[in-house]
Protein backbone atom coordinates (compact mmCIF):
# COMPACT_ATOMS: atom_id res chain seq x y z
CA UNK A 1 0.00 0.00 0.00
CA UNK A 2 2.61 2.38 1.22
CA UNK A 3 4.28 2.17 -2.06
CA UNK A 4 1.76 4.28 -3.93
CA UNK A 5 2.54 7.73 -2.43
CA UNK A 6 6.25 7.85 -3.03
CA UNK A 7 8.42 9.62 -0.33
CA UNK A 8 7.45 11.17 2.83
CA UNK A 9 7.39 9.54 6.11
CA UNK A 10 5.09 6.55 6.27
CA UNK A 11 2.68 8.11 8.72
CA UNK A 12 2.07 10.65 6.63
CA UNK A 13 1.72 8.49 3.58
CA UNK A 14 -0.80 6.74 5.81
CA UNK A 15 -2.38 10.16 6.31
CA UNK A 16 -2.98 10.66 2.79
CA UNK A 17 -6.22 9.45 1.45
CA UNK A 18 -7.64 10.99 4.63
CA UNK A 19 -6.32 14.52 3.69
CA UNK A 20 -6.92 14.38 0.53
CA UNK A 21 -11.08 13.44 1.11
CA UNK A 22 -11.15 16.28 3.54
CA UNK A 23 -10.11 18.96 0.75
CA UNK A 24 -12.14 17.34 -1.78
CA UNK A 25 -15.32 18.25 0.64
CA UNK A 26 -13.93 21.88 1.33
CA UNK A 27 -12.98 22.64 -2.51
CA UNK A 28 -16.39 20.91 -3.66
CA UNK A 29 -18.22 22.67 -1.05
CA UNK A 30 -16.41 26.09 -2.18
CA UNK A 31 -17.82 25.27 -5.63
CA UNK A 32 -20.94 24.58 -4.54
CA UNK A 33 -21.55 27.54 -2.73
CA UNK A 34 -20.55 29.45 -5.63
CA UNK A 35 -23.45 27.76 -7.88
CA UNK A 36 -25.68 28.36 -5.22
CA UNK A 37 -25.35 32.08 -5.55
CA UNK A 38 -24.71 32.64 -9.32
CA UNK A 39 -27.33 30.48 -10.79
CA UNK A 40 -30.81 32.30 -9.02
CA UNK A 41 -29.11 35.46 -9.74
CA UNK A 42 -28.45 34.76 -13.18
CA UNK A 43 -32.04 33.98 -13.88
CA UNK A 44 -33.73 36.59 -11.59
CA UNK A 45 -30.94 38.99 -13.35
CA UNK A 46 -31.90 37.76 -16.79
CA UNK A 47 -35.98 37.34 -16.93
CA UNK A 48 -36.44 39.21 -13.17
CA UNK A 49 -38.86 36.47 -12.71
CA UNK A 50 -39.05 35.56 -8.87
CA UNK A 51 -41.10 32.01 -10.32
CA UNK A 52 -38.39 31.18 -12.81
CA UNK A 53 -35.50 31.43 -10.52
CA UNK A 54 -37.71 29.03 -8.34
CA UNK A 55 -38.02 26.80 -10.61
CA UNK A 56 -34.47 26.62 -11.02
CA UNK A 57 -33.54 25.86 -7.41
CA UNK A 58 -36.26 23.67 -7.20
CA UNK A 59 -35.07 21.33 -10.39
CA UNK A 60 -31.55 21.08 -8.49
CA UNK A 61 -32.99 20.00 -5.40
CA UNK A 62 -35.14 17.19 -6.87
CA UNK A 63 -32.54 16.26 -9.30
CA UNK A 64 -29.73 15.13 -5.58
CA UNK A 65 -33.45 14.28 -3.93
CA UNK A 66 -33.94 11.86 -6.73
CA UNK A 67 -30.15 10.35 -7.32
CA UNK A 68 -29.86 9.78 -3.18
CA UNK A 69 -32.90 7.86 -3.18
CA UNK A 70 -32.59 6.17 -6.70
CA UNK A 71 -28.72 6.00 -7.17
CA UNK A 72 -27.78 3.81 -3.84
CA UNK A 73 -27.75 0.12 -5.41
CA UNK A 74 -25.82 1.57 -8.08
CA UNK A 75 -23.33 3.37 -6.08
CA UNK A 76 -23.26 -0.16 -3.99
CA UNK A 77 -22.44 -2.26 -7.05
CA UNK A 78 -19.92 0.24 -9.34
CA UNK A 79 -16.51 0.59 -7.50
CA UNK A 80 -16.21 3.63 -5.65
CA UNK A 81 -13.79 5.58 -6.20
CA UNK A 82 -14.43 5.48 -10.31
CA UNK A 83 -18.28 6.45 -9.66
CA UNK A 84 -16.98 9.73 -7.45
CA UNK A 85 -14.68 10.83 -9.96
CA UNK A 86 -17.34 9.85 -12.74
CA UNK A 87 -19.93 11.96 -10.62
CA UNK A 88 -17.70 15.21 -10.27
CA UNK A 89 -16.51 15.47 -13.64
CA UNK A 90 -20.63 14.71 -15.26
CA UNK A 91 -21.46 18.05 -12.76
CA UNK A 92 -18.73 19.81 -14.07
CA UNK A 93 -19.73 18.88 -17.88
CA UNK A 94 -23.19 19.71 -17.06
CA UNK A 95 -22.14 23.67 -15.68
CA UNK A 96 -19.65 23.90 -18.33
CA UNK A 97 -22.83 23.59 -20.44
CA UNK A 98 -24.31 26.81 -19.12
CA UNK A 99 -22.01 29.49 -19.85
CA UNK A 100 -21.08 27.56 -23.25
CA UNK A 101 -24.98 27.30 -24.41
CA UNK A 102 -25.30 30.98 -23.28
CA UNK A 103 -22.45 32.55 -25.43
CA UNK A 104 -24.19 31.11 -28.36
CA UNK A 105 -27.47 32.22 -27.52
CA UNK A 106 -29.38 28.95 -26.72
CA UNK A 107 -30.30 28.86 -23.24
CA UNK A 108 -34.02 28.63 -22.73
CA UNK A 109 -35.51 28.19 -19.83
CA UNK A 110 -36.16 24.13 -20.10
CA UNK A 111 -32.26 23.69 -20.91
CA UNK A 112 -31.53 25.09 -18.09
CA UNK A 113 -33.57 23.83 -15.76
CA UNK A 114 -32.57 20.17 -17.31
CA UNK A 115 -29.20 21.16 -16.83
CA UNK A 116 -29.36 22.31 -13.29
CA UNK A 117 -31.56 18.89 -12.43
CA UNK A 118 -28.88 17.08 -13.52
CA UNK A 119 -26.12 19.26 -11.45
CA UNK A 120 -27.89 18.23 -8.29
CA UNK A 121 -28.61 14.34 -10.05
CA UNK A 122 -24.60 13.87 -10.32
CA UNK A 123 -24.11 15.38 -6.89
CA UNK A 124 -25.79 12.51 -4.89
CA UNK A 125 -23.05 9.78 -6.44
CA UNK A 126 -20.86 12.36 -5.93
CA UNK A 127 -21.17 12.85 -2.15
CA UNK A 128 -21.77 9.40 -1.13
CA UNK A 129 -18.83 7.94 -2.93
CA UNK A 130 -16.81 10.05 -0.86
CA UNK A 131 -19.00 9.07 2.83
CA UNK A 132 -17.52 5.51 1.01
CA UNK A 133 -14.00 6.40 0.89
CA UNK A 134 -13.44 7.76 4.11
CA UNK A 135 -13.60 5.26 6.36
CA UNK A 136 -11.20 3.23 4.77
CA UNK A 137 -8.80 6.71 5.00
CA UNK A 138 -9.67 6.61 8.45
CA UNK A 139 -9.07 3.21 9.44
CA UNK A 140 -5.38 3.80 7.49
CA UNK A 141 -4.69 7.20 9.19
CA UNK A 142 -5.85 5.64 12.43
CA UNK A 143 -8.23 8.10 13.78
CA UNK A 144 -11.39 7.66 15.29
CA UNK A 145 -14.64 8.11 13.29
CA UNK A 146 -15.62 11.36 15.80
CA UNK A 147 -11.88 13.02 13.87
CA UNK A 148 -12.86 11.90 10.43
CA UNK A 149 -15.77 13.15 9.87
CA UNK A 150 -15.32 16.51 12.46
CA UNK A 151 -12.88 17.21 9.82
CA UNK A 152 -14.72 16.48 6.47
CA UNK A 153 -17.70 18.74 8.49
CA UNK A 154 -15.34 21.67 8.91
CA UNK A 155 -13.87 21.56 5.67
CA UNK A 156 -17.35 21.85 4.16
CA UNK A 157 -18.03 24.92 6.40
CA UNK A 158 -15.23 26.63 5.44
CA UNK A 159 -16.16 25.34 2.02
CA UNK A 160 -19.53 27.25 1.94
CA UNK A 161 -17.86 30.09 4.13
CA UNK A 162 -15.54 30.69 1.45
CA UNK A 163 -17.61 30.39 -1.80
CA UNK A 164 -20.39 32.58 -1.19
CA UNK A 165 -18.35 35.64 -0.61
CA UNK A 166 -16.63 34.38 -3.59
CA UNK A 167 -19.17 34.10 -5.73
CA UNK A 168 -20.57 37.67 -4.68
CA UNK A 169 -16.63 39.08 -5.99
CA UNK A 170 -16.68 37.33 -9.13
CA UNK A 171 -20.09 38.22 -9.98
CA UNK A 172 -19.38 42.23 -9.70
CA UNK A 173 -16.58 41.23 -12.02
CA UNK A 174 -16.74 38.88 -14.32
CA UNK A 175 -20.85 38.11 -14.28
CA UNK A 176 -22.88 35.35 -13.17
CA UNK A 177 -22.40 33.04 -16.09
CA UNK A 178 -18.74 33.29 -15.94
CA UNK A 179 -18.73 32.36 -11.90
CA UNK A 180 -19.93 28.96 -12.93
CA UNK A 181 -16.36 28.48 -13.83
CA UNK A 182 -15.06 28.41 -10.00
CA UNK A 183 -17.59 25.28 -9.68
CA UNK A 184 -16.27 23.57 -12.44
CA UNK A 185 -12.64 24.49 -11.53
CA UNK A 186 -13.56 23.04 -7.91
CA UNK A 187 -15.15 19.63 -9.43
CA UNK A 188 -11.90 19.10 -12.10
CA UNK A 189 -9.97 19.42 -8.98
CA UNK A 190 -11.56 17.38 -6.78
CA UNK A 191 -12.07 14.50 -9.36
CA UNK A 192 -7.98 15.27 -9.75
CA UNK A 193 -7.20 14.98 -5.61
CA UNK A 194 -9.62 11.76 -5.04
CA UNK A 195 -8.09 9.63 -8.51
CA UNK A 196 -4.25 10.50 -7.84
CA UNK A 197 -4.41 10.66 -3.82
CA UNK A 198 -7.56 8.20 -3.01
CA UNK A 199 -6.43 4.26 -3.22
CA UNK A 200 -9.18 2.48 -5.14
CA UNK A 201 -9.12 -0.60 -2.75
CA UNK A 202 -8.65 -0.38 1.17
CA UNK A 203 -9.78 -3.66 2.01
CA UNK A 204 -12.27 -5.87 -0.17
CA UNK A 205 -15.43 -5.08 -0.29
CA UNK A 206 -17.28 -6.84 2.56
CA UNK A 207 -20.60 -9.58 0.50
CA UNK A 208 -23.53 -9.10 2.65
CA UNK A 209 -23.70 -12.35 4.21
CA UNK A 210 -24.26 -14.64 1.07
CA UNK A 211 -27.45 -12.66 0.11
CA UNK A 212 -27.99 -12.73 -3.67
CA UNK A 213 -27.84 -9.90 -5.91
CA UNK A 214 -31.54 -9.33 -7.05
CA UNK A 215 -32.70 -6.96 -8.92
CA UNK A 216 -32.81 -3.05 -9.03
CA UNK A 217 -35.28 -2.30 -6.80
CA UNK A 218 -34.78 -5.24 -4.76
CA UNK A 219 -31.82 -3.87 -3.64
CA UNK A 220 -33.37 -0.61 -3.18
CA UNK A 221 -35.83 -2.18 -1.13
CA UNK A 222 -32.96 -4.26 1.00
CA UNK A 223 -31.45 -0.92 1.89
CA UNK A 224 -34.96 0.68 2.88
CA UNK A 225 -35.07 -2.65 5.31
CA UNK A 226 -31.84 -1.84 6.93
CA UNK A 227 -33.71 1.39 8.04
CA UNK A 228 -36.24 -0.02 9.48
CA UNK A 229 -34.54 -3.06 10.83
CA UNK A 230 -32.33 -0.80 13.08
CA UNK A 231 -34.58 1.08 15.44
CA UNK A 232 -31.67 3.83 15.76
CA UNK A 233 -31.44 4.61 12.49
CA UNK A 234 -34.82 4.43 12.00
CA UNK A 235 -35.16 7.45 15.16
CA UNK A 236 -32.37 9.45 13.52
CA UNK A 237 -33.77 9.86 10.14
CA UNK A 238 -37.40 11.12 11.41
CA UNK A 239 -35.49 13.41 13.72
CA UNK A 240 -33.45 14.60 10.29
CA UNK A 241 -36.86 15.06 8.19
CA UNK A 242 -38.35 17.35 11.01
CA UNK A 243 -35.62 19.34 11.81
CA UNK A 244 -34.44 19.77 7.95
CA UNK A 245 -38.06 20.84 7.68
CA UNK A 246 -37.15 23.72 10.21
CA UNK A 247 -34.23 24.50 9.18
CA UNK A 248 -35.85 24.57 5.54
CA UNK A 249 -38.82 27.39 7.37
CA UNK A 250 -35.54 29.54 9.45
CA UNK A 251 -33.29 29.66 6.41
CA UNK A 252 -35.35 30.16 3.84
CA UNK A 253 -38.34 32.25 5.01
CA UNK A 254 -38.24 33.47 8.36
CA UNK A 255 -34.29 34.21 8.28
CA UNK A 256 -34.97 36.82 4.94
CA UNK A 257 -38.00 38.06 6.67
CA UNK A 258 -35.93 39.16 10.16
CA UNK A 259 -33.80 40.55 7.81
CA UNK A 260 -36.30 42.98 6.74
CA UNK A 261 -38.59 43.45 8.92
CA UNK A 262 -36.11 43.63 12.21
CA UNK A 263 -32.51 44.52 10.91
CA UNK A 264 -33.61 46.43 7.68
CA UNK A 265 -29.97 45.83 6.60
CA UNK A 266 -28.50 43.34 4.09
CA UNK A 267 -24.94 43.51 5.58
CA UNK A 268 -26.35 42.25 8.92
CA UNK A 269 -28.38 39.88 7.82
CA UNK A 270 -25.20 38.33 5.64
CA UNK A 271 -23.35 38.90 8.62
CA UNK A 272 -26.39 36.61 11.35
CA UNK A 273 -25.12 33.41 8.20
CA UNK A 274 -21.22 33.96 8.91
CA UNK A 275 -22.24 33.76 12.51
CA UNK A 276 -23.95 30.81 12.61
CA UNK A 277 -21.10 29.16 9.75
CA UNK A 278 -18.30 30.35 11.66
CA UNK A 279 -20.18 28.87 14.94
CA UNK A 280 -20.51 25.57 12.94
CA UNK A 281 -17.12 25.16 12.04
CA UNK A 282 -15.82 26.04 15.96
CA UNK A 283 -18.27 23.15 16.65
CA UNK A 284 -17.01 20.52 14.37
CA UNK A 285 -13.29 21.19 15.19
CA UNK A 286 -14.37 20.74 19.20
CA UNK A 287 -16.40 17.36 18.34
CA UNK A 288 -13.67 16.38 16.22
CA UNK A 289 -11.18 16.82 18.92
CA UNK A 290 -13.15 15.48 21.87
CA UNK A 291 -16.04 13.97 20.69
CA UNK A 292 -14.93 10.37 21.18
CA UNK A 293 -14.55 11.27 24.82
CA UNK A 294 -18.07 12.51 24.79
CA UNK A 295 -21.75 11.24 26.06
CA UNK A 296 -23.29 10.93 22.33
CA UNK A 297 -26.98 11.14 23.45
CA UNK A 298 -25.90 14.45 25.90
CA UNK A 299 -24.46 16.12 23.15
CA UNK A 300 -26.79 15.14 20.56
CA UNK A 301 -29.47 16.67 22.59
CA UNK A 302 -27.65 19.48 24.01
CA UNK A 303 -26.43 20.50 19.77
CA UNK A 304 -30.15 20.45 18.97
CA UNK A 305 -31.25 22.70 21.41
CA UNK A 306 -28.77 25.11 20.45
CA UNK A 307 -29.41 25.12 16.90
CA UNK A 308 -33.56 24.78 17.53
CA UNK A 309 -34.92 26.23 20.62
CA UNK A 310 -31.91 28.75 21.55
CA UNK A 311 -31.60 30.56 17.63
CA UNK A 312 -35.72 30.88 17.55
CA UNK A 313 -35.96 32.47 21.29
CA UNK A 314 -32.99 35.12 20.37
CA UNK A 315 -34.69 35.96 17.40
CA UNK A 316 -37.70 36.68 18.64
CA UNK A 317 -36.26 38.38 21.47
CA UNK A 318 -34.83 41.07 18.70
CA UNK A 319 -32.12 41.97 20.81
CA UNK A 320 -29.34 44.14 19.79
CA UNK A 321 -27.22 43.29 16.58
CA UNK A 322 -24.04 42.25 18.56
CA UNK A 323 -25.98 40.17 21.62
CA UNK A 324 -27.45 38.37 18.05
CA UNK A 325 -24.75 38.10 16.32
CA UNK A 326 -23.02 35.66 19.58
CA UNK A 327 -25.98 33.50 19.54
CA UNK A 328 -26.38 32.78 16.55
CA UNK A 329 -22.00 31.67 16.64
CA UNK A 330 -23.12 29.52 19.72
CA UNK A 331 -25.85 28.10 17.67
CA UNK A 332 -23.39 27.57 15.04
CA UNK A 333 -21.67 25.40 17.22
CA UNK A 334 -24.69 23.42 17.73
CA UNK A 335 -25.29 22.74 13.93
CA UNK A 336 -21.17 21.90 13.53
CA UNK A 337 -21.40 18.93 16.05
CA UNK A 338 -24.97 17.59 14.79
CA UNK A 339 -23.75 16.33 11.45
CA UNK A 340 -20.11 14.23 12.30
CA UNK A 341 -21.76 13.16 14.89
CA UNK A 342 -24.92 11.51 13.41
CA UNK A 343 -22.38 10.55 10.73
CA UNK A 344 -20.12 8.73 12.87
CA UNK A 345 -23.21 6.62 14.47
CA UNK A 346 -24.17 5.76 10.79
CA UNK A 347 -20.89 4.76 9.57
CA UNK A 348 -20.70 2.33 13.04
CA UNK A 349 -24.40 0.82 12.12
CA UNK A 350 -24.58 0.20 8.55
CA UNK A 351 -23.00 -2.76 6.96
CA UNK A 352 -20.37 -1.77 4.19
CA UNK A 353 -22.59 -3.68 1.79
CA UNK A 354 -25.32 -1.52 1.48
CA UNK A 355 -24.04 2.12 2.62
CA UNK A 356 -24.79 3.20 -0.71
CA UNK A 357 -28.28 2.42 -0.24
CA UNK A 358 -28.71 3.95 3.30
CA UNK A 359 -26.62 7.13 3.17
CA UNK A 360 -28.75 8.16 -0.15
CA UNK A 361 -31.84 7.39 1.87
CA UNK A 362 -30.79 9.41 4.30
CA UNK A 363 -29.68 12.46 2.49
CA UNK A 364 -32.97 12.07 0.94
CA UNK A 365 -35.12 12.15 4.36
CA UNK A 366 -32.95 15.20 5.09
CA UNK A 367 -33.94 16.87 1.51
CA UNK A 368 -37.59 15.31 1.42
CA UNK A 369 -39.12 17.38 3.95
CA UNK A 370 -37.60 20.59 3.34
CA UNK A 371 -40.14 22.16 0.48
CA UNK A 372 -42.69 21.50 3.14
CA UNK A 373 -41.43 23.41 6.31
CA UNK A 374 -40.93 26.21 3.53
CA UNK A 375 -44.04 26.15 2.63
CA UNK A 376 -45.63 25.91 6.15
CA UNK A 377 -43.89 28.92 7.28
CA UNK A 378 -44.65 31.15 4.79
CA UNK A 379 -48.08 30.57 5.91
CA UNK A 380 -47.47 30.46 9.85
CA UNK A 381 -45.88 34.07 8.46
CA UNK A 382 -48.47 35.62 6.65
CA UNK A 383 -51.39 34.19 9.42
CA UNK A 384 -49.76 34.93 12.37
CA UNK A 385 -46.69 37.19 11.86
CA UNK A 386 -43.06 37.15 12.33
CA UNK A 387 -42.25 37.00 15.99
CA UNK A 388 -45.43 33.95 16.79
CA UNK A 389 -43.92 31.85 13.41
CA UNK A 390 -40.04 31.99 15.14
CA UNK A 391 -41.99 30.90 18.60
CA UNK A 392 -43.92 28.75 16.88
CA UNK A 393 -40.79 26.73 15.23
CA UNK A 394 -38.68 27.23 18.06
CA UNK A 395 -41.13 25.03 19.73
CA UNK A 396 -41.53 22.04 17.25
CA UNK A 397 -37.79 22.26 17.31
CA UNK A 398 -37.82 21.44 20.89
CA UNK A 399 -40.22 18.89 20.82
CA UNK A 400 -38.39 17.05 18.24
CA UNK A 401 -34.71 17.64 20.21
CA UNK A 402 -36.27 15.94 23.93
CA UNK A 403 -37.00 12.58 22.36
CA UNK A 404 -34.00 11.29 22.86
CA UNK A 405 -34.63 11.51 26.48
CA UNK A 406 -37.95 10.27 26.01
CA UNK A 407 -37.97 7.32 23.81
CA UNK A 408 -34.96 4.19 25.24
CA UNK A 409 -34.53 3.40 21.50
CA UNK A 410 -32.06 6.73 22.38
CA UNK A 411 -29.66 5.25 24.56
CA UNK A 412 -28.11 3.03 21.98
CA UNK A 413 -26.47 6.37 20.96
CA UNK A 414 -23.84 5.69 23.64
CA UNK A 415 -23.68 2.18 22.53
CA UNK A 416 -19.88 2.36 20.17
CA UNK A 417 -18.68 -0.11 17.53
CA UNK A 418 -22.03 -1.72 17.42
CA UNK A 419 -21.80 -2.26 13.30
CA UNK A 420 -21.34 -6.45 13.96
CA UNK A 421 -24.63 -6.51 16.13
CA UNK A 422 -26.64 -4.71 12.60
CA UNK A 423 -24.49 -6.79 10.61
CA UNK A 424 -25.27 -10.00 12.33
CA UNK A 425 -29.16 -9.30 12.18
CA UNK A 426 -29.19 -9.26 8.18
CA UNK A 427 -28.56 -13.16 7.60
CA UNK A 428 -32.45 -14.47 8.29
CA UNK A 429 -33.82 -12.07 6.20
CA UNK A 430 -31.14 -12.37 3.48
CA UNK A 431 -31.29 -16.36 3.40
CA UNK A 432 -34.93 -15.49 2.69
CA UNK A 433 -33.90 -12.97 0.00
CA UNK A 434 -31.98 -15.11 -1.25
CA UNK A 435 -34.13 -18.12 -1.73
CA UNK A 436 -36.88 -16.18 -3.63
CA UNK A 437 -33.93 -15.19 -6.59
CA UNK A 438 -34.12 -16.95 -9.78
CA UNK A 439 -30.05 -15.79 -9.60
CA UNK A 440 -27.69 -17.10 -7.31
CA UNK A 441 -24.72 -14.89 -8.15
CA UNK A 442 -22.86 -13.03 -4.93
CA UNK A 443 -23.56 -9.70 -4.65
CA UNK A 444 -19.72 -8.93 -4.91
CA UNK A 445 -20.11 -10.37 -8.22
CA UNK A 446 -18.57 -8.04 -10.33
CA UNK A 447 -17.26 -5.44 -8.02
CA UNK A 448 -13.96 -4.43 -8.12
CA UNK A 449 -12.49 -4.70 -4.52
CA UNK A 450 -11.96 -1.40 -2.54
Amino acid sequence: MTSSYPGGSASSRRRTPLGALVAASGISSLGMAATLVAVPWFVLHSTGSGTRTGLVATAEVLGLLCSAVLAGPVVDRLPVRATGVGADLLTAAAIGLIPLLHAWDALPLPVLIVLVFLVGAARGPSDTSKQLLLPGAMERAGVTAERATGAVEGARRIGMMAGAPLAGLLISTVGPVRTLFADLAALASCALVVATLVPATARPRPVAHGRARGSYTRELRFGIGQLRRDRLLGAMVGVLMLTNALDGALNGVLYPAYGTEVLRSSALFGAMVTAMGAGALLGAALYGWAGHRMPRRAVFVGAFVLVGAVRCAALAAEPRATVLLAVLALSGIGSGIVGPLMMSVAYERVPEAVRGRVFGLLVAAALAATPLGMLGAGLALDAAGLVPALLGTGALYLTVTLAPLVFPVWRELDSRGSAERVERAEPAESAESAAKQESPAPVGAGIVPE
